[in-house]
């Protein structure tokens, strides 16, 4: 039986495997039960909990811009948690139509159990990210409306 991925591995197959769009392979990265939040998202959206909302979450909008990526400036830092990364990193790349380059700053503190993350907290420039994707302008209006 093969020893299971470190949470080092595992957030490294996470990041790259979105930089290359293998969307597919990335649900199987999370345990069937997981918690993952993005604190920063203006618009507050629901933790993810099973590999099924993750499939969801990782399905390609055709309706996007396609963007070119790779993950960048990646620093992993270990905790005395032997399961707990916190990982720096950035998405740097152009927006595939109009070759505007860009850079998407984040930082993961996932918690890797038998090499499956069960636990997530991804902390996002969503700005950045509503912007490089064509969809500022709706972020804007609807954060206008949060209560």
């Amino acid at each position: 039986m093969a020893q299971p991925l470190s949470p080092r591995e595992v957030f490294l197959a996470l990041v790259n495997g979105v930089a290359e769009g293998r969307w597919d392979e990335l649900p199987d990265l999370y345990a069937d039960r997981t918690h993952v939040v993005h604190p920063f998202d203006p618009l507050r959206g629901a933790a993810l909990r099973t590999r099924d909302e993750l499939r969801e979450h990782f399905t390609p909008d055709d309706a996007r811009p396609r963007l070119h990526r790779r993950a960048a400036n990646i620093t992993i830092h270990e905790t005395t948690d032997p399961e707990v990364i916190v990982a720096e990193f950035e998405y740097q790349g152009t927006v595939a139509d109009t070759g505007e380059p860009y850079a998407l700053p984040g930082i993961f503190v996932l918690r890797v159990r038998n090499g499956e993350i069960i636990s997530s907290r991804d902390y996002f420039d969503h700005v950045t990210g509503a912007r490089v994707r064509g969809q500022l302008d709706a972020l804007v209006a609807a954060v206008s409306h949060i209560g």
